[in-house]
């Protein structure tokens, strides 16, 4: 299970960011992951979340791999326009 949470689009049940849309950047560990936005929460500084916290939604961000590898902001516009992309079209989604 842990392969298919990579760049999967989740939502934020608790804390400070409740309600904020995220997506999975790395996989710490059973019951951890780390999420950004591209905005409050960059790639650099990606939050650990535990994953009882979060909330999955079908869609995914798609190419994370060359997103996460791109230098300095650019990944993080990525990531904000893959979010908004999802948000306001409904691209990106699965099945």
């Amino acid at each position: 299970m842990t392969g298919e949470l990579l760049g999967r689009i989740v939502l934020s049940k608790a804390g400070r960011d409740k309600g904020r849309r995220f997506v999975v950047v790395a996989i710490e560990d059973d019951a951890h992951v780390r999420i950004a936005d591209g905005g409050l929460r960059k790639i650099a500084r990606a939050k650990k979340k535990k994953l009882k916290h979060l909330s999955f939604e079908r869609a995914y961000v798609k190419d994370l791999e060359s997103m996460l590898a791109a230098t300095g902001n650019t990944a993080d516009a990525a990531l904000r326009k893959a979010l908004a992309l999802d948000h306001e079209t409904g691209e990106n989604k699965e099945g």
